[in-house]
């Protein structure tokens, strides 16, 4: 593991880059070039789809990436194992790696640790969670649909979102058991069959109500990878809504209140997982694309 590092502080400086939103690009100001380290977090891989975002809208920024892949796929556990598990874990990473900021890419994981890691951790810690609220505001039926694992669809939090932000919609959830896993494998550059991809949309369509949907929500970050698919085999109409680049934007807001580092750490951009990958040479391959120069197992302390 990387020990801490001191850091110093001076005035910020800012560069600007062109953001292309849709059709149209604005500029943003993001802080200076290798002035931020930041760590993303998830369960597995599906987290690279935030990775890829951010590297789109801030390429300079800096970025080591944690998955737990020793309890993956978090949507298939206990809370009362998950909680505990996520808090230690990501209370070492951040002692161990020192960032300047905390991207939880996990829906699982944001609904039942983020209050907690919050309240215990020193950097400021950006979340991910189901787009209930955005779903609300541009759906035209009222009638939203949201994919997401088993774990976050029965989770009171999500339902606390829809009465909070979205109450005079429809809501209908898939927990789509098998969406990760092959999200897993597209990220790795397997090839998917729709077949597989088509039962978990014919299921959510198919609840009641289900044909009126016009709006669906991705309520697990790994179903990025699987976004060109799942807007092919359904229907055109569909408005798909990835959180991805809300949390991007989240993430330039909290670093541009924070003071400037001027000595992290000089080290490559670095994958951590917490157990062996099962094929080490197509994670490597598809590290690379996001500019991760190297990999290695995260130990925790006993």
């Amino acid at each position: 593991m990387v020990p801490k590092t001191r850091r110093s502080r001076k005035r910020r400086r800012s560069h600007r880059i062109q953001v292309k939103e849709g059709l149209k690009a604005t500029t943003v100001s993001i802080p200076a070039p290798s002035s931020f380290r930041c760590l993303v977090f998830d369960s597995g891989i599906g987290g690279m789809g935030v990775v890829q975002t951010l590297r789109n809208s801030y390429p300079h920024l800096q970025l080591d990436y944690l998955a737990d892949t020793a309890f993956f796929p978090y949507g298939e556990q206990a809370d009362e194992v998950l909680a505990p598990r996520i808090i230690d874990l990501l209370s070492q990473a951040c002692e161990a790696l020192s960032p300047n900021a905390l991207v939880i890419a996990c829906n699982t994981a944001s609904t039942i640790a983020l209050p907690a890691l919050r309240e215990k951790l020193s950097v400021p810690v950006i979340g991910c969670v189901p787009p209930i609220r955005w779903a609300g505001r541009v759906s035209q039926s009222r009638t939203i649909g949201l994919l997401a694992t088993s774990a976050t669809a029965r989770r009171p939090y999500v339902l606390n979102l829809h009465r909070e932000f979205a109450s005079d919609c429809h809501l209908i959830i898939h927990g789509a058991r098998k969406l990760a896993d092959l999200a897993e494998r597209a990220f790795l550059g397997d090839p998917i069959d729709d077949v597989e991809i088509q039962a978990e949309l014919d299921s959510l369509f198919h609840h009641p109500h289900g044909q009126e949907i016009d709006t669906i929500g991705l309520g697990c970050t790994h179903y990025t990878f699987l976004l060109p698919a799942l807007q092919k085999l359904a229907k055109p109409s569909i408005t798909w809504l990835d959180p991805a680049p809300a949390v991007a934007r989240q993430l330039q807001t909290v670093l541009e209140g924070l003071p400037v580092s001027t000595q992290q750490p000089i080290r490559p951009a670095t994958v951590f997982t917490t157990s062996q990958p099962t094929d080490i040479n197509k994670l490597k391959l598809a590290m690379q694309k996001l500019k991760f120069e190297h990999w290695e197992i995260f130990k925790t302390a006993p």
